[in-house]
């Protein structure tokens, strides 16, 4: 299973897009605290818009609570990162739960968190002229080539026709 993770998040708006991505692509989020925001607020829920009910998240105390309660393998998303997003095999051949922890906005991971995995530090390609890309672009980016290389899981590959959706012949009609 893919997960997730925002350590310590302060931008309720990005944290809400990130809660729609997590429900577009099934994949379970995980926040530590302490958060910038409460998960009541308006602009969270208007960020995540009519999904948040359809949301499978968890809430930890800190870095090491979350730790404690789960096991796989840890990916950290990093501007310090020496190695490419693309460069990682997630195929998951094994079935083992790939996390992928992203920083808080203002500051990123902590230092002492990256240096104990340097191996799974990445980094999403860009210029010189910006230091990082705003962290809900990141999840997309990171959890769709995730994705690319697990064939897509479940996703769906056309457009459903039910009450909700226009249906896969829309453009034809």
């Amino acid at each position: 299973m893919n997960h997730i993770v925002l350590f310590e998040p302060e931008i309720p708006q990005n944290t809400g897009n990130i809660m729609r991505t997590c429900v577009a692509t099934n994949t379970k989020l995980h926040l530590i605290k302490p958060l910038g925001f409460s998960l009541d607020e308006a602009h969270l829920k208007r960020s995540a818009v009519n999904y948040i009910d359809k949301l499978d998240y968890e809430v930890y105390e800190n870095f090491d609570d979350f730790k404690s309660k789960n096991k796989g393998i840890y990916y950290y998303l990093t501007r310090y990162g020496r190695r490419s997003h693309t460069s990682f095999d997630y195929s998951n051949k094994d079935n083992l739960d790939l996390y992928f922890i992203f920083g808080k906005e203002s500051t990123g991971i902590p230092k002492k968190i990256l240096k104990n995995d340097l191996s799974h530090c990445l980094r999403i390609p860009m210029t010189s002229n910006v230091r990082a890309l705003n962290v809900s672009n990141s999840v997309a980016i990171v959890i769709y080539e995730v994705l690319r290389q697990q064939n897509f899981n479940d996703l769906l590959r056309e457009e459903p026709d039910d009450d909700n959706h226009k249906g896969k012949d829309y453009l034809e009609r």
